[in-house]
Parts: structure tokens; C-alpha cells; sequence
């Protein structure tokens, strides 16, 4: 007699509806996680070489500096902005303009620096990542840069009107102090970097989050993101697609931030 042949139970089929709230789910999860904890960052300059390179592509962590709040608080890595933190900020400059720096001085510190030595609350900076190429033939703007703040600025040294006016009000002595609820921040590549001794301080408003790794670094002309003529950024479209391969910087993918 032969043996009953056992039926097998189908695996239910997804309905439409089902798909879709899948989609959805999917779609909200990964809007929350741009919108509130990740943002793609491009680095635009060379002021943080070699750390950051110009076409570096990096992932914001913008959580970790974010006011705490008292339903997620303990769920999520909040912590205080630290000396030699990187960090992404919108430009009290330039407003729209997202940069990247390193923070040299909080709250209460007292900067200065001296032939282009840091020192902070007295002391010395051990600065292992800072870079020097200096240039020639700006002899006021290179002192200024070398040692504020107790050269002055001119109007040839690069300053903003802004910070020029506030600027006196925080120095004591030979020093810069930090104020509340600001920081004192620097590029590693140090004698090309536009920074808080040309604007000033960073608001802790505009402080956007920190530098993960990058996912993706390219070959990129100096000051390319002001190209903003749509025909300036076709021509680079191409330009990457065409030389995606071979003016990829492989050996950058992944890298972490430090």
C-alpha cells in the first residue's frame, strides 16, 4: 500500500498591503537615521590635511554632541565636546557654509600661540597631526598667524571686520579666553587653515557632530565645492563617472577619523 504522501504547508504568500508597510518601515527608519544621527559630510579644503584630504567623503555622527534629552538620554553616547575633538559646524562667517576643524580650546581655556606653537593654559600642545606649509610674502598676516593673539590684526591679515572688534574683549594678558558655550578651533594643515584666529569662535549651536570614518574619497580639485554653475557640476559628474576607478583613493576607504 502506498505511503500517503505528506502535504506541505506553504509559507504564506506577502500581500501588497504587507510589502508596503515593510517599504515604509524600512523607508522612516532610514529617514530618521539621516535626518538625526548620520549626515554626509564632503571635506571642501585643505585646511585639515593630511588627516582630511579634499575629497574625502565622511559620515557625521550627529548625535553624540546633541543636547541630551530625558526620554533617550541614557539610551544614546551623549558627551561634552573635548580638546582635539573634529568636528563639522556650521561657519559664523559664512552662514550655510558646513566646515570641519579641530577644537583646541573649551570653555575657560586660555590660548596663544607663539612662532606658531599652541600652547593652552600654559602649556606646550603636543600636536603629533599639524602640518606646516607655510607661504611666503605675507609678512603680516603670517606673524598674525604665528602668534596670536598678541600680534595684531591689519587689513591684510585676513581677519573678519567682526571678530576684529570682538576680538580685544577676550584677550587677558598674552591670551585668548574661550567664553561660554564657545570653542577655539584649528585646522591640522596650520599655516594654510582658515580658522578661529580669522572668525572667532565657534557657537556651540552651530555644532553639527563628529566625523566617523569615510566611506569614499576621490580626487578632488582645490576649492571645487564653488563651482556652482550647473554646468561646472556636470563637467565633474562626468568626471567622476569616467574616473571613478582609477582616481578613487582606495586606501582611504573606511579609514576612521581621529
Amino acid at each position: 500500500m502506498a505511503k500517503k504522501e505528506e502535504k506541505v504547508e506553504e509559507k504564506p504568500r506577502e500581500t501588497t498591503v504587507e510589502f508596503l508597510a515593510s517599504l515604509a518601515a524600512v523607508l522612516v527608519t532610514g529617514l530618521f537615521i539621516i535626518t538625526f544621527a548620520l549626515q554626509a559630510f564632503e571635506i571642501p579644503s585643505s585646511s585639515m590635511e593630511n588627516t582630511l584630504l579634499i575629497g574625502d567623503h565622511v559620515f557625521v555622527n550627529r548625535v553624540i554632541f546633541a543636547p541630551p534629552t530625558h526620554w533617550m538620554g541614557p539610551l544614546l553616547p551623549y558627551r561634552e565636546i573635548h580638546h582635539q575633538d573634529i568636528v563639522v559646524f556650521l561657519s559664523p562667517a559664512e552662514p550655510g557654509l558646513y566646515v570641519v576643524k579641530r577644537i583646541i580650546g573649551i570653555p575657560g581655556d586660555r590660548i596663544h600661540l607663539r612662532d606658531g606653537a599652541v600652547y593652552r593654559n600654559g602649556e606646550k600642545l603636543d600636536e603629533p597631526y599639524v602640518i606646516h606649509q607655510a607661504q611666503d610674502g605675507y609678512p603680516d598676516r603670517d606673524n598674525y598667524r604665528d602668534n596670536f593673539p598678541a600680534a595684531p590684526p591689519s587689513e591684510f591679515t585676513g581677519v573678519t571686520e567682526a571678530w576684529a572688534r570682538e576680538l580685544p574683549q577676550h584677550i587677558e594678558g598674552s591670551d585668548l579666553v574661550v567664553p561660554p558655550n564657545s570653542y577655539f578651533a584649528m585646522g591640522d594643515n596650520r599655516d594654510v587653515s582658515y580658522d578661529s584666529r580669522f572668525w572667532g569662535f565657534i557657537p556651540r549651536p552651530n555644532v553639527i557632530g563628529r566625523p566617523m570614518f569615510i566611506y569614499w574619497s576621490f580626487e578632488t580639485p582645490p576649492n571645487q565645492y564653488k563651482q556652482t554653475e550647473i554646468g561646472q557640476r556636470i563637467g565633474f559628474l562626468l568626471h567622476v563617472i569616467i574616473h571613478f576607478f582609477d582616481e578613487t583613493r582606495w586606501n582611504r576607504t573606511l579609514r576612521m577619523v581621529r
